[in-house]
């Protein structure tokens, strides 16, 4: 990966991190990452997060091939490795929402069970959320600001559509036939504007700051936690690791 681009990993703890120097200025350090056979050398970013005063019961520790500490000080790049559920892990589960229900699992699994026939799903199943999320951008080009709040007179990110209600409105809108290349192309224009307007009104409200306990990644055979789970709202503070006072 780091012969192509730059990379920023959290690790997992039983991955062997061997440090070859002392503390930089701005906390991290370089090491040895990886076991006998095989290691690279990445600079390494430890740091802790606090949510309302309340300490995250776990140590998160990034990697990365960025050594210039200067240029990238370790409180940004911790602060940046929280963008990737945006980028990556929410738009992720958005994606998988698409694949559930198809027998029983832990999470969504696709319903092929062939090497051939799963190369096949997967490249329809991608296929088709990329297509979902081309709607969503269109629906966000066309959609008006919010006329009051923090994103007022702003234009809308595509991330503000809901991909739920981006992929109902494509499911719906090929079983009815409204998008039969057959009919007039003033209807299909019609009806397509009409589905833009509608999801340029699903919007999510963007960086609340929202956390919650954690309770379980996969569904179970006994019935779920319920509604009684506290939602707050509060920003995180990060605090990066470094070497103990003398």
């Amino acid at each position: 990966m780091t012969a192509v681009t730059h990379v920023l990993i959290r690790i997992k703890s039983d991955i062997t991190v061997t440090r070859t120097g002392g503390f930089l200025p701005d906390g991290s350090y370089m090491a040895d990452i990886g076991g006998k056979d095989h290691k690279i050398r990445m600079r390494v970013i430890e740091y802790h997060v606090d949510v309302e005063g309340q300490e995250v019961p776990e140590m998160f520790c990034l990697v990365t091939d960025l050594d210039d500490w200067h240029q990238y000080p370790a409180a940004v790049l911790a602060a940046a490795y929280k963008w990737r559920w945006d980028g990556s892990q929410t738009a992720l589960r958005e994606a998988k929402s698409a694949i559930r229900g198809a027998g029983p699992s832990t999470g969504p699994i696709f319903r092929s069970r062939t090497p051939d026939m799963i190369r096949q799903e997967h490249a329809a199943w991608i296929t088709a959320t990329e297509l979902t999320r081309a709607v969503a951008r269109q629906a966000a080009r066309h959609a008006a600001p919010a006329r009051k709040g923090r994103r007022a007179g702003q234009p809308v990110q595509p991330r503000e559509i809901s991909f739920t209600a981006a992929r109902r409105a494509a499911v719906a809108t090929a079983r009815s036939g409204a998008a039969t290349a057959s009919l007039p192309a003033a209807v299909t224009a019609a009806r397509y504007h009409d589905i833009l307007r509608d999801l340029g009104r699903r919007r999510f409200t963007l960086d609340r700051d929202r956390h919650r306990d954690h309770k379980t990644k996969a569904r179970q055979a006994f019935p779920a936690a319920g509604r009684e789970i506290t939602t707050r709202t509060a920003p995180s503070v990060i605090t990066i690791c470094g070497p103990l006072a003398a």
